[in-house]
């Protein structure tokens, strides 16, 4: 029935509601296809969350050992394991500091056999300045999954953006 006119009309005629274009791609995709997938968007989750509550356990329980990265901190250079990382847990992420909050934009993820997976993101990160002015910063984030005995690992990442002293990986 039209809302306008209260007329009724034929099923290729009604107003069809708009569909979100990430819903309707998990709709076409097989139920273990989309659990696997979402189950990489919330370790992502996770990982950011230890990053922003400061938690090096939690974030190295995350990680692979031999975790790679690229990102503006390292200059240009490949960083491999989490001691460079380490550092801006023990600094930066200081207990006592300021909340942080991050928002994960448009996440797609794409699935790499039954054992691994590659996630591309816009990261917002919001947060009090030095001077206790509300911040936001924006980095773009690709990050490769490998799942090792039912659990998904952290093995690389690459960070694009400024680099910045007070937020890390």
């Amino acid at each position: 029935v039209s809302r306008e006119t209260g007329e009724e009309k034929s099923c290729d005629q009604k107003e069809l509601l708009p569909v979100n274009s990430t819903l309707l791609k998990l709709l076409q995709l097989p139920n273990t296809q989309i659990t696997r997938k979402q189950e990489i968007i919330k370790v992502t989750e996770q990982l950011i969350e230890a990053i922003n509550n400061g938690d090096f356990e939690a974030y190295t329980k995350i990680c692979d050992p031999g975790l790679t990265s690229f990102e503006p901190e390292a200059l240009g250079n490949l960083v491999e394991g989490t001691d460079f990382h380490r550092f801006y847990f023990e600094n930066a992420l200081a207990k006592g500091k300021q909340p942080i909050h991050t928002i994960l934009l448009n996440p797609h993820v794409h699935l790499i056999g039954d054992e691994a997976a590659c996630i591309a993101y816009i990261r917002l990160t919001q947060y009090i300045d030095g001077s206790g002015m509300p911040r936001t910063m924006q980095s773009e984030e690709t990050r490769i999954w490998h799942r090792r005995d039912s659990k998904w690992q952290n093995i690389h990442f690459h960070r694009s953006g400024s680099p910045t002293s007070c937020l890390p990986h």
